[in-house]
């Protein structure tokens, strides 16, 4: 746990920035001086830079967004509250009828949603969310995926069609970003419920990736785990997570892509691959709360060759990741394959630029706002769509 960690990820430092914009303005000078220098040839070179506007606001702590075919927006609200967001951002619905009971309270509510794959001959949608225990459960709660027909301004035969297992007490690390892959199974990244240990144990949901088919069943082709004594659950895809809150696949090879936020430091990017584990909590590069003690040294760790390497982490301090997003449109072509992810504690948009499966570069964005980025989806009109997290939230449209 001790061994210095060599990385090639390059953070963006003032002086650099200072470099850049300097040569962004000489750049700028010489074309004016090269060709017209009209207003509205000026204003053509700004246009280029992208800029964040409100789209739509008065929503109260949004947590997951999804685009509708015709454009409308759907966004889960923590508190419980599904609405939808009119294609121009000016409507923001009443809370929509049929969404299951969740338990709002720490970083447990309505989170993630999602439309099926073929959401135009079968209009499912799916929701995460932290569910609350009944009977021998009571006072408990758990992550759950339930999905339900969207028909106007209604739910028709919800379902739960996942629980995790086991319900546990307490209210932080649910997850839960999920993903349909190409083949139409869904990936549903779970927290460990603050507990650590269970990430590791097999028998359990805790700190797990799971791959299931749309009626909940465990994907047919999922790894065969082998644990001591009792069977693995048969919907684990990849294990040893803290508490993953963004999910995207790579546009290129379908791979699912993570953020995980780490304990002090040690927040992570990984790509979840089948029958990985990822190590916590038996390594991390951040250090568990009170564990300085024991002489723990933030950005000391390391995985290999245990446990999975992240392709980055963020040392010392944690930027509280959220939403993933590979960026694929023509509409802002300097960020095409792109990486984008929210920062929570970190209030900005990170810019990650990849080598492959590598992290070469990486910028944070907009800080000057100071919002707590809760998700980042790219539009179907090729902008980037931001949530920000706090009781009088809003949508943020990024373009040029």
């Amino acid at each position: 746990m001790h061994d210095t960690r060599t990385s090639t990820t390059r953070n963006i430092t003032p002086d650099t920035r200072r470099r850049a914009v300097l040569r962004s303005l000489a750049g700028l000078a010489a074309w004016i001086a090269a060709g017209p220098t009209t207003l509205s040839t000026r204003r053509a070179y700004a246009a280029a830079t992208p800029q964040a506007q409100t789209f739509a606001q008065g929503l109260q702590q949004p947590w997951g967004l999804a685009f509708l075919p015709d454009r409308r927006l759907l966004i889960t609200q923590k508190g419980g509250a599904l609405v939808i967001v009119s294609a121009d951002g000016r409507q923001v619905s009443a809370p929509l009828d049929g969404v299951p009971a969740v338990v709002a309270s720490g970083q447990g509510g309505l989170l993630d949603v999602c439309l099926d794959p073929d959401f135009e001959l079968e209009p499912w949608i799916y929701l995460s969310y932290a569910e609350p225990g009944s009977g021998a459960d009571a006072g408990k709660a758990g992550t759950a995926v339930a999905r339900g027909r969207l028909r106007g301004n209604r739910l028709h035969d919800v379902e739960v069609i996942f629980r995790q297992w086991p319900k546990v007490g307490g209210s932080g690390h649910f997850g839960c970003r999920f993903v349909f892959q190409r083949d139409k199974t869904l990936f549903v990244a779970l927290g460990e419920r603050q507990l650590k240990a269970p990430a590791q144990d097999l028998t359990t949901h805790l700190g797990k990736v799971v791959r299931i088919q749309r009626d909940g069943q465990a994907a047919r082709d999922n790894p065969p785990l082998r644990t001591s004594g009792q069977p693995a659950r048969p919907e684990i895809w990849s294990y040893g997570h803290r508490n993953p809150q963004g999910a995207a696949l790579h546009p290129r090879s379908g791979e699912l892509w993570l953020t995980e936020h780490g304990p002090q430091g040690g927040d992570e990017v990984n790509i979840a691959r089948a029958a990985q584990n990822f190590g916590w909590p038996e390594r991390s590069y951040g250090c568990d709360y009170g564990s300085f003690l024991s002489g723990c040294e933030i950005g000391k760790g390391r995985h290999a060759p245990d446990f999975v390497e992240p392709l980055t982490t963020w040392v010392p301090r944690s930027i509280g990741p959220s939403g993933l997003c590979f960026y694929d449109a023509a509409l802002i072509p300097q960020w095409r394959g792109n990486l984008f992810l929210g920062a929570l504690a970190g209030r900005a948009l990170w810019r990650l630029t990849l080598a492959g499966d590598k992290v070469v570069e990486r910028e944070p964005l907009f800080q000057s706002l100071q919002e707590r980025i809760r998700d980042v989806r790219q539009g179907p009109d090729g902008a980037l769509y931001l949530l920000t997290d706090n009781s009088s939230g809003r949508v943020l449209r990024i373009a040029p």
